[in-house]
């Protein structure tokens, strides 16, 4: 059995910076202390706080110039998606924002899957959804589901369908236990997503438009009923 990785003071510190700097504390656009009254305040070397801006400016939180100093990044006017996981773990309220998101764009998806699909697309299709079927607990049903939608974004032939799935997908791990409540019954899991694959194989791209936003509103509700 391995180790679990402790938690450093670098480590302590980015994780109190990030919730200071998404709790408003630090407000966008504004310049943080200088290095040394910050790294006195917070009872750190100035090495230790240069590590965690390091990370935090990776992140996408921080920006700092040479001879200026360290300044708050305006995350919601020039970030990206990819903040989203980060966003969610300091707060669910995300949740709401991100499955509006999944609504819109899981039906487009799904009505140029239908009519897009190659044959080995969509046979891949219904070798996933299979997979629903028999997957053995909630967690595997979830998982089997998840590249179910995966498959179906590959099958638009649009590569950027892919990515934004992908995105939509990491941005709620941070909370995906508490989501589960779609997948406790593989069988049902199966027949609530198996007319998205139908349409698809038809060809039907209104069919499928109509199939996913069911799909997808039905998930919702009871994924956010596990929320609250």
């Amino acid at each position: 059995m391995e180790a679990l990785p402790r938690e450093t003071i670098v480590d302590v510190l980015e994780n109190r910076l990030r919730e200071e700097i998404l709790d408003g504390q630090h407000p966008a656009g504004s310049y943080l202390p200088p290095e040394r009254t910050l790294a006195d305040g917070y009872g750190v070397t100035r090495t230790t706080l240069k590590h965690a801006f390091g990370r935090l400016v990776q992140a996408g939180l921080l920006e700092t110039r040479h001879g200026v100093g360290t300044r708050v990044r305006d995350y919601l006017r020039l970030g990206g998606a990819d903040l989203l996981p980060m966003l969610v773990r300091h707060s669910p309220d995300w949740i709401g924002e991100i499955f509006e998101v999944r609504r819109s764009i899981g039906a487009l998806i799904a009505e140029r899957a239908a009519a897009r699909a190659t044959g080995p697309r969509r046979a891949e299709l219904r070798s996933l959804l299979a997979t629903v079927r028999e997957a053995k607990d909630a967690d595997a049903v979830q998982l089997a589901d998840i590249e179910v939608h995966r498959a179906l974004a590959r099958a638009t032939g649009n590569r950027v369908y892919v990515l934004l799935t992908n995105t939509l997908f990491n941005a709620y791990l941070p909370v995906r236990a508490a989501l589960i409540g779609p997948f406790t019954d593989a069988a049902v899991a199966h027949a609530r997503l198996e007319p998205v694959v139908d349409a698809i194989d038809a060809g039907d791209e209104a069919g499928a438009r109509r199939a996913a936003e069911e799909y997808l509103t039905t998930t919702e509700r009871i994924m956010l009923e596990g929320l609250a």
